[in-house]
């Protein structure tokens, strides 16, 4: 395991512990929900993704060439278990949750693993996963070293800068 722990870190409430949410307001009416410490065994999460999770490295065309993507893939898609009860039973309180905002379930889940402080993913917008075209809901559960999430309207205007550490989601 190559990532460092929070010492004194809050014991996690559980994934149904929606106590302590903070709303970021963005622009047009989009906001951003922000629980720390909300994974419970969050290390165990960790330790099982890096081991489980089918990792694949892709290329994409991206300025006039093919690059490859700097960090590893996978989606679970409807009905694949994931790869940790906890991770299970976020994905049902997260739907339990939005269901009266979004009108379904979270339903497929996208796996990210950034390996070291290389790794990244460029600006881009979540427009799809969901099934619907527009007002795209994405849920970010966050483990290991805190990484810092940049949200920026297409239209221009400041950016977000959120930092999401171990056992956090957005």
């Amino acid at each position: 395991m190559d990532f460092q722990s929070l010492l004194f870190q809050a014991a996690p409430a559980g994934v149904r512990d929606f106590s302590g949410l903070e709303r970021i307001p963005l622009t047009r009416g989009a906001w951003v929900d922000v629980r720390r410490s909300w994974v419970p065994d969050a290390d165990d999460v960790f330790e099982r993704l890096v081991a489980d999770v089918p990792w694949r490295a892709e290329r994409r065309e991206m300025y006039d060439r093919v690059v490859d993507v700097p960090r590893l893939l996978h989606t679970y898609l409807i009905g694949e278990p994931l790869p940790h009860p906890v991770l299970e039973e976020a994905r049902d309180a997260l739907s339990e949750h939005y269901l009266p905002e979004l009108g379904e379930p979270f339903r497929t889940a996208g796996c990210c693993y950034y390996r070291d402080g290389r790794d990244s993913v460029a600006w881009h917008g979540d427009t799809i996963g969901r099934g619907k075209l527009a007002d795209t809901m994405v849920a970010i559960v966050s483990v290991g070293d805190p990484r810092k999430l940049h949200l920026r309207p297409r239209t221009g205007g400041e950016s977000v800068v959120i930092e999401m550490g171990h056992g956090d989601w957005s």
